[in-house]
């Protein structure tokens, strides 16, 4: 890990172990009020397939990681904050939740048919996502699937003192036609991409983008493995 890498994992660490009740309260209904998103993840698993192996990167406190479990999935749940895990170990005591970077997976090559980063990105600076990438595409057996949420834009959103927290941290947006072909340069094939406007009335102030992308037969040049 270099030192920006370090910095990076850090001051995302130490905003959401500050956060971790408050977010996981005010997130908890998250998919119960998005009928599109839980259709996309409903497409998903049933292309990976019933009882597929599955992690969910940057779990938070679990709502996403239960809900693919529910839809048949053998998932794992990954989080930097310990925060945040205790609340996922909390609600959702069935289920398996461990702490871990998705820049250095603790997962040998191709051992995963799915792996889910649910607006885990969105703290990665842009010029570190390819390494981010080739290290989703090294866990993944050939023809395994990446989803990939993230808000569109170009500017990058501060949150400083959330729910008074004396903590800050970037929240950056992305262009799904910038990510795509970092997609594909780390060894995925773009399956479908999902553009949909902004649930204002739950807070959104900009389109989500969700990616669904196959890794190929060959790994990406500089992919690990």
């Amino acid at each position: 890990m270099t030192p920006t890498d370090a910095h990076h994992t850090v001051a995302t660490r130490t905003f959401y172990d500050a956060v971790a009740e408050d977010y996981a309260a005010e997130f908890r209904d998250q998919l119960a009020v998005r009928p599109l998103d839980r259709a996309l993840l409903a497409g998903f698993a049933e292309l990976v397939g019933e009882g597929g192996r599955v992690a969910d990167l940057g779990c938070g406190p679990g709502v996403v990681t239960a809900h693919l479990a529910s839809l048949g999935l053998s998932v794992l749940g990954l989080d930097l904050s310990e925060g945040m895990l205790a609340i996922a170990r909390r609600e959702h005591p069935g289920l398996r939740f461990e702490q871990g970077s998705m820049r250095n997976l603790d997962l040998p090559g191709g051992a995963l048919a799915g792996l889910v980063s649910w607006y885990s990105t969105i703290h990665t600076p842009l010029d570190e996502l390819p390494a981010v990438y080739a290290e989703f595409r090294r866990v993944l057996a050939p023809g395994g699937l990446l989803l990939l949420a993230f808000q569109c834009g170009d500017e990058p959103r501060r949150h400083e003192h959330p729910w008074g927290h004396p903590v800050a941290l970037d929240f950056r947006r992305m262009r799904p036609e910038r990510v795509a072909p970092l997609l594909e340069a780390a060894g995925f094939a773009l399956v479908q991409q999902t553009v949909r406007a902004a649930d204002t009335d739950r807070g959104e102030s900009t389109p989500q983008a969700l990616l669904i992308a196959r890794a190929t037969g060959c790994r990406g040049a500089g992919v690990p493995g």
